[in-house]
């Protein structure tokens, strides 16, 4: 382990275990493993060359008095018990995730173990994904978008600033459509205005229109290496392929069937949140012309690309993509 104590923080902690010791964060062992390693680097910090508590609170001193990070799950109006993950400040600013397709809320795990604590977050498993039920039906991109509103009402959160990964992010537009009052600022990453008659998803959904329970888990790597351009670790991918093979062929098809239907191009104007868009110069779903369409569409838009990047860039570019993050959510 290199560096001195007093340049460590929990999180540099955590970064030098060994792959193999770093379970998927949302696991409640992980949790507990994330609470002992936070404690572990307070005491270096705190301890270590004779620190004192001023020196450690930047990086967790008040963790003792947020809310440890957990899975959890709630039963919606709408009908769906869906699983979320929560972490941060019980007061602090909530900010909702949303996956993308067959993906779950495990898709944000390089982000939110170093995200701020001054944040609440809540990160969610969307109707058919993850750990959340799978109804035979609906899957439109109306009925995930329906859940968003009525978490928001079971957890008691009023307002929320939400950020959507491509799925993902393609129902928080729709949210922040249709209830604006809602949405304090909202973060499109990977995302565009619609894909309708898009070429790959297209071809994706040939594919898709063809699987059967089981799903072969070769198709389902692929699918999910085909949306990185950067590499990502290996054990980001298995969870990745494991999370995807969760999700019924049925809800494969019917999540992307309403996906492709969707086309947001004549409601962008009424978008009133300040919006965050993210982008992958590397994209294979989604190109510039779709960049521009949402910048030109939402009223108060500011798009970021990086170069050399893919669909999945919060994966990617997990540092920078929460530099961006933080920036725009305080």
């Amino acid at each position: 382990m290199s560096g001195s104590a007093s340049d460590l923080s929990a999180w540099d902690v955590i970064e030098q275990l060994p792959e193999a010791w770093r379970p998927r964060w949302g696991s409640r062992a992980a949790a507990g493993l994330r609470c002992a390693v936070l404690l572990f680097g307070c005491a270096v910090l705190l301890l270590g060359c004779g620190g004192s508590a001023e020196d450690g609170e930047d990086i967790g001193v008040r963790e003792l008095d947020l809310q440890l990070a957990a899975e959890h799950h709630v039963t919606l109006s709408t009908g769906i018990d869906m699983v979320y993950f929560e972490q941060g400040a019980a007061r602090g600013i909530p900010v909702i995730f949303l996956h993308g397709f067959t993906d779950s809320h495990h898709s944000f795990d390089r982000n939110l173990p170093r995200f701020p604590r001054s944040f609440h977050v809540f990160a969610l498993d969307q109707r058919g994904h993850g750990d959340s039920s799978k109804p035979s039906c609906c899957y439109t991109q109306a009925d995930f978008a329906a859940d968003v509103p009525a978490f928001m009402d079971a957890v008691g959160l009023r307002r929320a600033s939400i950020v959507g990964h491509s799925m993902g992010s393609f129902i928080a537009q729709s949210v922040a459509i249709a209830h604006p009052e809602r949405v304090d600022r909202l973060v499109l990453i990977g995302s565009g205005a619609t894909i309708a008659g898009n070429p790959v998803a297209l071809d994706l959904q040939t594919a898709v229109d063809a699987l059967t329970d089981p799903i072969d888990p070769e198709f389902v790597r692929e699918f999910q290496a085909s949306t990185f351009f950067r590499p990502i670790p290996e054990s980001f991918l298995d969870g990745s392929v494991e999370d995807s093979l969760k999700v019924p062929a049925a809800v494969w098809r019917q999540a992307l069937d309403g996906l492709i239907a969707e086309d947001h191009t004549a409601d962008l104007f009424r978008i009133r949140a300040r919006t965050l868009i993210l982008y992958g110069d590397q994209d294979v779903f989604l190109t510039p012309s779709d960049q521009e369409a949402l910048t030109n569409g939402i009223p108060r838009s500011h798009l970021i690309t990086y170069a050399q990047t893919g669909h999945g860039l919060h994966v990617e570019i997990p540092r920078r993509v929460n530099r961006a993050l933080e920036d725009f959510l305080d």
